[in-house]
């Protein structure tokens, strides 16, 4: 849900074609003393003179330049010359030589999956193709280009439902048009608000009926931004503009909300510089950071793969999905293989649906990775406090409107993290004769991307643990999207029945927080020791113990099931049916005749609870279960559909499922859905502390052991410190 300060960010961000060098914060500055007289810490700003790098913020030492930067692996993204190619090729295609479409979405269109698997470093690359989403005269336009001989090699028009994903230009179109219109000025005259004060968001509509068929739609939403940033936290309650963003005009406007103050701007702005009550401040902490004597241990080669301890991956910026890793492997100390563990994995789908049946309400069921772009409303990580020192940032080169390339800068970042976890340990206690305390300490290594869609940012880690686990963790932050009241106390409800008439809870006076759900569905491709795998359900099952057999009543005992189909893989968690739930390699056993595989350690498992024949149900059916598995189909990787804004949900996950396609022994995919149940309280009020949740892919049966019990423990010696020097009054 992207708002109107952003598109000015964003059209400026359009406009800049020629890229600009990083900018990055400014160290802690502080006078240290270097206990160890290591030559890594100085005074000031701590920077080793080692090959140009700049530990402060680990920059790489030969910066990536997006004007002469050339793609190294088949997966990699299109360049910014690539980019360039693709407006040249389609500027002088036939059907669209008389009009030029709207672009919303260039990207590489990969290679099959055989010749990805096939290709070797030092090999030609595949054929470069792009995959294109355009938009003209009413019709979704899908093209695939060859960037060698600059032809449009495939032409598609969309007969499905949805259109392609909100352009800033929509956007734009969508909150100006109510500025011209007469009953919308005196509505917001009547509200008491000024126009230099109005802040408009540009909603996704979803589906509900043939009446919104046919044409781009969007539901604007309004807020005053007087006396604060955050005008989230006054909105103008009950008026909705309903915009068709083609004919660039309103086509009607609901205002329910007469009566209904707004929000007071009291303590909403969240920025530091507001907090200006020194004796009301958070007691500082003293600083914090990991030091790396000898700078990080991964690495970043030609762009895209990244390389660390028995890990390597390649990792891309994309503008749908923000961050897909691909061709995860890892390394098998004790066979000395590199095993594939991952295709591809990223985030298909996140579907938001807010709990308010009202006019100016019940729409806002948003998929905000089909209808806005994860990518493309990723901003720019900030250094130090979004990710630590020593982290590499990438960028992205994603394609405007008008066709052309600009770079969407620091949208990524990589770096090593350690908290003081154990990645394993033990301690004999004296009663057995033995002295013996092992411990090694747990660093893993993090890609990170955060997406600010309008309110709510999205934090999504993907972490590699040198156990040969990953975990794929998700963060929400930002603002609430909150309803105006007239209450400012809840000792102003009456009684039960009107209190259970609130769709959410008083955050704030005149604000309520509307419960939501939070639900994303992510694509993993696993390909455990090759792509021909399984999905096992491993049963934990009560048994009953016979008369007489032992003291106990009852044991468990696991039950494994082979799915053979898609509807056997599909997974509802229940609390009281314990299970795991592996992908397996049958052709690769380990010495003990197990089949290698990976499990998924779920978490996040809140299910909806909505009806599934209510329209933004349908549309979302790809949470309708928590875990799902499919062939593999380079055709099926939205959960959403391709074209999802103003879907009726015919071309999503959900759908493709009920074809109960085979899957044994199968290239398949595993889909598995992250979900939260939201419902605010005022520590939400006026920004939200980042809640979060993960789950894991774990090696089960994958190692022939321990796969890190060779790792060696920290000593003091290799960890020199810096300590701030004693200073006088």
């Amino acid at each position: 849900m992207e708002i109107t300060s952003f598109l000015r960010f964003s059209f400026l961000l359009l406009l800049v074609v020629l890229l600009f060098g990083r900018s990055w914060l400014p160290s802690n500055k502080g006078d240290l003393d270097c206990s160890l007289n290591k030559p890594w810490c100085t005074s000031k700003n701590r920077i080793q003179a080692k090959s140009g790098l700049v530990l402060d913020t680990f920059i790489d030492p030969k910066p990536i330049d997006h004007f002469t930067e050339i793609p190294h692996h088949p997966l990699d993204p299109l360049t910014l010359q690539e980019i360039n190619k693709v407006k040249t090729i389609l500027s002088s295609y036939e059907r669209f030589i008389s009009s030029f479409p709207a672009i919303h979405s260039v990207s590489l269109d990969e290679p099959e999956k055989s010749i990805v698997l096939s290709w070797k470093k030092g090999d030609p690359l595949p054929q470069r193709k792009a995959f294109v989403i355009a938009f003209l005269n009413g019709q979704s336009n899908l093209l695939t280009l060859d960037l060698e001989s600059g032809q449009v090699i495939n032409h598609d028009i969309s007969q499905g439902s949805g259109y392609p994903a909100l352009s800033f230009d929509d956007m734009a179109v969508a909150t100006k048009a109510p500025l011209t219109n007469p009953e919308f000025i005196e509505i917001i005259s009547g509200r008491g608000v000024k126009l230099s004060d109005l802040t408009c968001a540009p909603l996704a509509i979803g589906w509900y009926g043939v009446s919104e068929e046919g044409r781009r739609l969007v539901k604007v939403s309004c807020f005053s931004g007087e006396g604060t940033a955050n005008f989230y936290m006054r909105p103008i309650e009950g008026l909705v503009v309903i915009v068709d963003v083609d004919t660039r005009k309103v086509v009607r406007i609901s205002h329910t909300g007469r009566g209904i103050p707004i929000p007071p701007a009291t303590d909403t702005d969240y920025r530091y510089s507001a907090q200006n009550k020194p004796e009301e401040m958070m007691k500082p902490l003293n600083p914090i950071s990991i030091e790396q004597p000898k700078g990080p241990s991964f690495s970043i080669e030609e762009g895209h793969m990244v390389k660390w301890a028995n890990w390597e991956f390649h990792l891309k910026p994309d503008p749908r999905a923000g961050v897909i890793i691909s061709r995860a492997m890892v390394h098998d100390s004790e066979t000395g293989q590199t095993r594939s563990v991952m295709y591809k994995g990223f985030s298909s789908e996140l579907f938001v649906p807010y709990m308010d049946p009202a006019d100016a309400w019940y729409f806002k069921t948003y998929m905000d990775a089909g209808e806005y772009g994860m990518g493309v409303t990723a901003m720019p990580l900030v250094p130090l406090n979004d990710c630590p020192r020593h982290a590499y940032y990438m960028d992205g080169i994603f394609a405007a409107t008008d066709g052309k390339p600009y770079v969407q800068s620091d949208m990524m970042c990589v770096f090593e993290r350690y908290a003081g976890d154990i990645g394993w340990r033990h301690s004999e206690t004296p009663i057995s004769g033995m002295e013996i305390r092992e411990a090694r300490p747990k660093v893993t290594l993090v890609a990170r991307m955060a997406a600010s869609v309008g309110n709510y940012d999205y934090i999504i880690d993907w972490e590699f643990q040198t156990d040969g686990l990953i975990r794929v963790k998700v963060g929400l932050s930002g603002m609430l999207m909150v309803k105006g009241t007239p209450l400012q106390n809840m000792n102003q409800v009456g009684n039960k029945a009107e209190r259970d008439a609130m769709s959410g809870i008083l955050v704030s006076e005149n604000a309520i927080g509307v419960v939501h759900d939070h639900f994303v569905t992510f694509h993993l491709d696993m390909d455990i020791d090759g792509a021909d795998n399984s999905f096992v359900k491993v049963n934990l099952e009560k048994k009953e113990t016979l008369p007489g057999e032992s003291p106990r009543k009852s044991y468990l005992k696991v039950k494994r099931e082979v799915a053979q189909t898609e509807k056997e893989a599909q997974v509802k968690f229940k609390l009281y049916e314990p299970a795991e739930f592996h992908v397996v390699n049958h052709g690769k056993k380990s010495r003990l005749g197990n089949p290698a595989g990976y499990k998924v350690v779920p978490g996040g498992t809140a299910a909806s609870l909505l009806d599934h024949h209510d329209p933004p149900q349908s549309r979302a059916s790809f949470t309708n279960n928590q875990i799902w598995v499919t062939p593999y189909n380079k055709s099926e990787q939205w959960a959403g559909g391709l074209l999802v804004w103003q879907s009726k949900g015919e071309d999503t996950l959900g759908v493709w499922s009920e074809r109960d396609r085979p899957i044994d022994d199968k290239d398949i995919v595993l889909w598995y859905t992250l979900g939260f149940h939201h419902i605010p309280c005022q520590e939400d009020f006026p920004i939200m502390p980042t809640v979060s949740s993960s789950f894991e892919l774990k090696p089960v049966n994958f190692f022939e052991k321990n796969p890190i019990l060779r790792a060696s423990p920290n000593v003091e010696k290799d960890l020199p410190f810096c300590r701030a020097t004693a200073t006088s009054a």
